[in-house]
């Protein structure tokens, strides 16, 4: 039948794409690390090293999520090219928009694996800490800072995270000057990383009277939340832990006592701080998961070469640094300066679709290691 004649090619090409992607996943060697986990899980005494039995349950959970996921988009290529034979025999018409429904959705998840195939690093699979911070232009930089916290919050809800504020700085009129918050969910770093730099925003100022075109600057600092198993080493000799009296709208904790604690690490030169939990104590505890995350993210930077430091490449929050540019007048778009890929529908971007962006920094950085 003429009309699923396009579908049979097409799902000729998605068997391709997912023997390619179970290429990539390495399924045999999946198979293998799934048995030990396994194995490792049904031993005498697993439990009793609590958080160990906890990080193996987890990479047995995600493994096996990867080998059944893997095996569905196989199971669903095969019902799938069933359909379209049961559809020519019976010359049935009335079944191509089932067809084409099912394609379509098939295709979709297979993009979605393919992702996740590009995220081999040691940290992409960990939690995130971003920290955004507004640039040169003032009220209209802090805007556009919290403009942005508003497009990554939408970003991590499509993917199904979860968003945890630690600590902001409200702007002197309006915006935030700037924000630290946590993203948690499988590969919540691997996805995010690529949004490390500065974003730049072109717009007809708000806040203007003369309604003229504004150019602003925001920094995002992206780094991946480790646990604490000695792998990252914090020498208390090597810190100043100041305590201070927590900004904000108020509540029955916030400006009451010197709740809030900012840690300076001297060797490097990494500040953190936190002041959004109910306590001094929970504030300093969250401090040190962020300085661990930040040390993480500079040893990673380090290995791959690609900065001297973990700001390495947001030295200048201004003209000249940017990795984005986000237009809305006289035209919409947003490009990537890194990468070319462009959208023109920049209120969907700002809706939180950025995974066009997050998928062509992916290849492109993935893209010389192939080539070796």
């Amino acid at each position: 039948m003429l009309e699923t004649e396009v579908f049979k090619q097409g799902l000729s090409t998605l068997r391709d794409l997912i023997e390619e992607c179970g290429q990539s996943l390495n399924i045999e060697l999946l198979k293998e690390q799934l048995i030990e986990y396994q194995e490792d899980m049904a031993s005498p005494g697993f439990w009793d090293e609590l958080e160990r039995a906890q990080k193996i349950n987890q990479k047995a959970h995600a493994t096996e999520e990867k080998l059944n996921g893997f095996k569905r988009l196989n199971e669903r290529a095969d019902d799938l090219e069933t359909l379209i034979e049961l559809a020519d025999e019976a010359e049935d018409t009335d079944m191509v928009s089932e067809i084409e429904e099912e394609f379509n959705a098939l295709k979709a998840d297979l993009e979605a694996l393919r992702l996740t195939t590009l995220l081999k690093d040691e940290y992409d699979s960990n939690d995130c800490i971003l920290a955004l911070h507004a640039g040169a232009g003032g009220t209209e930089a802090q805007d556009w800072t919290q403009m942005l916290y508003r497009m990554y919050t939408r970003f991590a809800a499509r993917k199904g995270f979860t968003v945890k504020e630690l600590d902001m700085l409200d702007g002197d009129e309006a915006g935030i000057k700037s924000v630290t918050f946590e993203v948690s969910g499988e590969y919540a770093y691997g996805f995010l990383k690529s949004e490390r730099g500065v974003h730049r925003l072109v717009r007809i100022s708000p806040f203007d009277s003369n309604a003229r075109r504004q150019t602003s600057f925001s920094s995002l600092d992206v780094a991946p939340v480790i646990e604490d198993d000695g792998e990252i080493e914090i020498k208390m000799e090597d810190l100043r832990i100041d305590t201070y009296r927590a900004s904000g709208a108020g509540g029955q904790h916030v400006n009451r006592t010197d709740s809030a604690v900012r840690i300076v690490h001297n060797p490097t030169g990494i500040v953190v701080q936190c002041q959004n939990e109910r306590s001094q104590v929970q504030n300093k505890e969250m401090c040190f998961r962020m300085l661990r995350a930040k040390l993480a993210e500079l040893k990673e930077q380090e290995r791959m070469q690609q900065m001297a430091d973990v700001k390495g490449e947001m030295k200048k929050i201004e003209w000249g640094s940017q990795i984005r540019s986000y237009v809305f007048q006289p035209y919409t778009l947003v490009k990537d300066l890194r990468t070319g890929y462009e959208v023109g529908d920049i209120n969907s971007v700002m809706d939180g679709n950025l995974e066009g962006f997050v998928t062509s920094y992916l290849q492109m950085a993935t893209r010389p290691a192939e080539n070796n």
